[in-house]
C-alpha cells in the first residue's frame, strides 16, 4: 500500500554528494515521497549511483529522484557527465523548421544520461511562453513566444523523456511567462485578464491536462486573486483543475523561494490548504525540513491516490523506455 510507504507529501532536497547519518535517519522517520538533487549533489557517476540508492534505502522504496535538467542555463548536470546544450529558446530559433526533430534529440539524450545515473524524474518541460519582457531567469528557458510552438515542442520534450524510461513534470503551471520578476527573490505580479491567460498561458497547460504531475506556480495573478500567489490560491488551484481540468499530482515550485509570503510553518500551510498535493524543499537545510515536517504535510487520501496514478505511471514508462 502506497500510504504505508510515503507518511509525508514532501521532497525534499540533501545537503552535499552523500548522504549523512543525521540525514539518512530523517528521512527514514519521515518518509518523504522522494528527493530532488542539484549540482551540490553531484561529483561523478558512481557517486550519484551511490547517492541514489543511499536516498532510496533510507525509504525503504524505489522513491522518485528529481532533478532539473532542461539543457542549458538550468542544467544541474554538466559537462562531461550530461551533454551541454544552448538554451532551449535560443535552439528552437537556430534550429527553425528542425526544432522538433532537434528538441527530440535533446531530451531523449537528456533522459538517457539521467536514466544511467538511477534519476527518474525531470522537472522539464517548461511550458510557459516567453514574452519580450520575459524576465531573464526564465525566457531562454521557454520553447516559444506563442501557444502553438510552446505545445508543439513540449510534447516532442514531454514524450522524449519518457521514450528513455524517464518522467516528465511540466511546470510552471498555471504559466509564469508574463513575469517581470524573479520568483527566486520577489513575487511577479501578473496584469494579464483572466480571458487573456485562458486563451494563451493556460491553454498551454490544458493541451497537457493529462500529465500525471505538474508544478505549481509562484506568481501572482492580479485579475483573478490580487491577494495570494497562484500556488497558495485556493482560486488558481480551482482554474488548474476545473478549467485546465488538470487532475494529476500537483507540486509546489521550491517553497523556500522568497516569491512566498511568511515563514515555512505558513508557507506549508497554504500551499496544502490551496491544493497542491506535494510540498517541494529544495535548499537540504535539516532544520528547514524538519519545520516543514511539523506543520502538517500528512497526505490525503485524494493525494495518495494521485501519488499511485504516478508510481504506476511510472512503470509503464521505464516498461516501455526504449
Amino acid at each position: 500500500m502506497i500510504s504505508e510507504l510515503i507518511k509525508n507529501a514532501v521532497i525534499f532536497g540533501c545537503k552535499g554528494p552523500n548522504l549523512n547519518e543525521d540525514e539518512y535517519n530523517f528521512f527514514r522517520e519521515t518518509s518523504p515521497f522522494g528527493f530532488i538533487l542539484f549540482s551540490r549533489n553531484i561529483v561523478n557517476t558512481k557517486q550519484v549511483k551511490a547517492l541514489c540508492l543511499s536516498l532510496r534505502e533510507a525509504v525503504g522504496w524505489h522513491a522518485p529522484v528529481l532533478i532539473d535538467q532542461e539543457g542549458g542555463r538550468v542544467q544541474r548536470i554538466k559537462h562531461p557527465l550530461a551533454e551541454d546544450w544552448l538554451p532551449p529558446l535560443d535552439e528552437a530559433r537556430k534550429a527553425g523548421q528542425n526544432a522538433k526533430s532537434i528538441f527530440e534529440l535533446r531530451f531523449s539524450k537528456i533522459a538517457k544520461q539521467l536514466h544511467l545515473l538511477g534519476i527518474d524524474f525531470n522537472c522539464a518541460p517548461v511550458l510557459d511562453i516567453a514574452r519580450p519582457f520575459t524576465h531573464q531567469f526564465l525566457r531562454n528557458r521557454c520553447y516559444g513566444e506563442n501557444k502553438l510552438d510552446v505545445i508543439s515542442l513540449g510534447k516532442v520534450a514531454y514524450n522524449a523523456l519518457k521514450s528513455k524510461g524517464v518522467f516528465p513534470i511540466i511546470k510552471h503551471m498555471p504559466g509564469h511567462g508574463f513575469a517581470v520578476n524573479d520568483s527566486h527573490f520577489e513575487l511577479p505580479i501578473i496584469k494579464a485578464s483572466k480571458k487573456e491567460l485562458l486563451d494563451n498561458d493556460f491553454a498551454v497547460f490544458k493541451a497537457f491536462c493529462d500529465a500525471k504531475i505538474a508544478m505549481s506556480a509562484h506568481v501572482l495573478f492580479e485579475k483573478i486573486d490580487p491577494y495570494s500567489p497562484a500556488s497558495t490560491s485556493k482560486k488558481i488551484i480551482d482554474i488548474i483543475r476545473e478549467d485546465i481540468k488538470f487532475n494529476g499530482l500537483l507540486v509546489s515550485d521550491d517553497i523556500s523561494m522568497s516569491a512566498l509570503p511568511g515563514d515555512l510553518t505558513k508557507r506549508t500551510t497554504n500551499l496544502i490548504k490551496a491544493g497542491n498535493d506535494v510540498i517541494l524543499h529544495c535548499n537540504g537545510q535539516l532544520s528547514e525540513m524538519k519545520e516543514i515536517i511539523s506543520s502538517g504535510v500528512i497526505p490525503s487520501a485524494l493525494t495518495l491516490s494521485r501519488i499511485a496514478s504516478v508510481i504506476e505511471e511510472r512503470k509503464k514508462i521505464q516498461h516501455n523506455a526504449v
